[in-house]
């Protein structure tokens, strides 16, 4: 039987094309979703080219039929649901819901329409606002969340499977550098670690080769990398997942102190300086910030942005200091003089739009802060030979759009784990310092 979807602004604000999503149930947009979708209209942000977007939608669909009286979504299908854009003039239940609110009005047309077709089951709000969600449950609504752009959180992908196997399989590994697995199925690009099952502090680590169809031996990188080196097994599959010129992808995630942007500048300067396979290193991050924001900052566009880069001006300095601020400076450089030769560039994501990124090593920090939608727009900026690696901690999000399940990360990390140019390393331990370590496991 087909159901009613009520869609609050923030699903159509998040996705676009969100109306699209419901098989064939019927979809219903408030006229008070509309209104609040056109103050958004005008903003250069990633909510109002998602309010124009939503608009030119609306206006198409508009053209079939008359949205008061409901138009098919789905011209190929003989049982399409319906879109209404319902303006509640028919509405009789509880007038003190019609107060200036659009989530008021919301839960004014769910009751109505549970009136009309007479079965409560069959309607639901869709909102990622909680609060509406717990109001709706009070007024015996169904309310849920949008599931098509989540994540299950006991479904992420780690990129590193463990497997207890004889210690045959194990000698083969070392003797031929390759074994194939039967009745084990892999994800292309996924580390795999081989431990003995009589012996299980004997392991061998190795990558699944989605071409061979065999795990190979990894190679894990025997010298520094601008003086890093892997402190933990996750800590190699992700250097090695980094250095691998024929990875494209990189998504790095984990919380804090486990090295995640360390790793990734690391990699991304031997890459563009010392081997000259990527002609740059971009370094780039959304603006958010944490805790109250300091509002207008004065100086130019580099002043205003540098307390926004700060944290990864710090990974630099710790990089070319050898890491102790006492050592002189690597090859007796600064990233400034790398920035002024064309070698290293520091943005935020503000101006990507647009853009080709050729032959550029690109790394996009705190990305579990970006919607699917900039994510999308970051990864199609990637020009012939660009490398791209996305880091971030799905759980420390600071965008009040988005949360573990939904993030743009999670869902880089979830579509592209079956392809042979991705790789992703979740990386499990804290390396900053004991008490960083500390303070992410007890607080």
């Amino acid at each position: 039987m087909k159901k009613i979807f009520i869609l609050d602004t923030n699903i159509l604000l998040s996705d676009p094309r969100s109306i699209f999503q419901f098989d064939d149930n019927d979809v219903v947009v408030p006229i008070s979703v509309i209104e609040e979708i056109d103050t958004f209209k005008k903003d250069s942000s990633e909510n109002g080219r998602n309010a124009r977007e939503v608009s030119r939608i609306l206006d198409r669909l508009r053209a079939k039929g008359t949205l008061s009286h409901g138009v098919q979504l789905f011209e190929d299908r003989e049982d399409s649901g319906k879109l209404f854009v319902y303006l509640g003039q028919s509405m009789t239940i509880l007038p003190e819901l019609l107060a200036d609110s659009t989530d008021n009005h919301i839960l004014a047309i769910a009751l109505t329409m549970q009136k009309q077709v007479g079965d409560p089951k069959k309607v639901k709000i869709v909102t990622k606002d909680s609060n509406l969600r717990i109001k709706a449950d009070a007024f015996g609504i169904g309310a849920e969340d949008f599931e098509a752009d989540k994540v299950s959180v006991d479904e992420f992908y780690t990129g590193v499977l463990r497997l207890s196997v004889p210690a045959a399989l194990i000698s083969e590994m070392y003797a031929k550098r390759e074994v194939i697995i039967k009745g084990q199925a892999f994800a292309p690009n996924q580390f795999v670690v081989l431990s003995d099952d009589k012996d299980p502090a004997q392991t061998v680590l190795g990558i699944y080769n989605g071409d061979l169809e065999r795990v190979v031996m990894l190679d894990i990188p025997r010298e520094s990398v601008w003086g890093i080196y892997p402190r933990n097994l996750e800590q190699s599959c992700a250097l090695a997942a980094l250095l691998d010129d024929n990875i494209k992808l990189v998504t790095l995630s984990g919380g804090a102190g486990t090295g995640k942007t360390l790793m990734a500048i690391a990699a991304g300067l031997a890459k563009s300086t010392d081997e000259d396979v990527y002609q740059k290193l971009l370094v780039a991050r959304p603006i958010f910030p944490l805790g109250k924001d300091l509002g207008f900052l004065p100086g130019d566009l580099d002043e205003k942005l540098n307390p926004w880069m700060q944290p990864i001006f710090d990974s630099l300095d710790f990089l070319l200091s050898g890491g102790a601020p006492s050592k002189q400076k690597r090859l007796n450089r600064s990233y400034q003089e790398l920035i002024t030769q064309g070698m290293l560039a520091v943005e935020p994501l503000t101006y990507i739009r647009g853009r080709s990124l050729p032959n550029q090593y690109f790394v996009v920090d705190e990305s579990q802060n970006l919607t699917p939608h900039e994510i999308k727009t970051i990864l199609t900026r990637a020009g012939e030979g660009t490398k791209i690696v996305l880091t971030g901690d799905p759980y420390q999000i600071d965008n009040p759009y988005i949360d573990s399940t939904n993030n743009g990360l999670t869902y880089v990390i979830e579509r592209f784990k079956h392809t042979k140019i991705a790789a992703h390393v979740t990386l499990q331990h804290g390396e900053r310092s004991d008490l960083a370590t500390l303070a992410a496991e007890l607080m």
